[in-house]
């Protein structure tokens, strides 16, 4: 049975991911809006699993016979002054979920809760991959800030999407 303090941590992130998720779509339709569909399709993407992420953590909960919570959000961050920004915003919000996740895995080890330390271990692995994707699109974008079409161009190379994975953690409704 997961720890009590687990739990509510656990509901928190919940509201963070799906928080995530919101900021994603928002960052999205700032590309839509700009006729660059190749970032706007990344990022409707990360949105897509951001919800997911929440949504496997929903699932754990049930699994584990806990309530869920889902707390109220805040509206995402719409404008940005560049085509830069909502990448280093994204960057900070992924080191951002790093250190949320890597304090949900501390508090499981500290509860003796060896089954969601376990199931931290998938996210733990999933926040590195993340970081790095947004650390090497912000350079990227960075250095190619005033042509829009080889930011696309990176994109539509670079990006293969990713395939699905076995080892992740179940999706409630899925």
């Amino acid at each position: 049975m997961a720890s009590e303090q687990f739990v509510r941590a656990l509901q928190d992130q919940i509201g963070h991911e799906f928080s995530a998720h919101q900021q994603y779509v928002g960052i999205a339709t700032y590309y839509d809006a700009l006729t660059m569909p190749q970032m706007a399709a990344l990022f409707y993407a990360q949105a897509v699993e951001e919800r997911d992420h929440a949504m496997m953590m929903i699932q754990y909960l049930l699994d584990q016979d806990q309530p869920i919570v889902i707390p109220a959000l805040a509206a995402p961050r719409m404008d940005f002054a560049d085509v830069v920004e909502p990448v280093q915003v994204a960057l900070d919000q992924e080191k951002r979920v790093t250190s949320q996740i890597n304090e949900l895995t501390r508090i499981a080890r500290d509860d003796n809760d060896f089954a969601s330390d376990q199931f931290m271990q998938w996210f733990i692995k999933e926040q590195v991959e993340e970081v790095a994707k947004m650390s090497d699109l912000l350079a990227v974008v960075t250095r190619s800030k005033h042509d829009y079409e080889r930011i696309e161009d990176w994109i539509a190379r670079e990006e293969t999407g990713e395939a699905s994975d076995p080892t992740a953690p179940p999706i409630a409704g899925a």
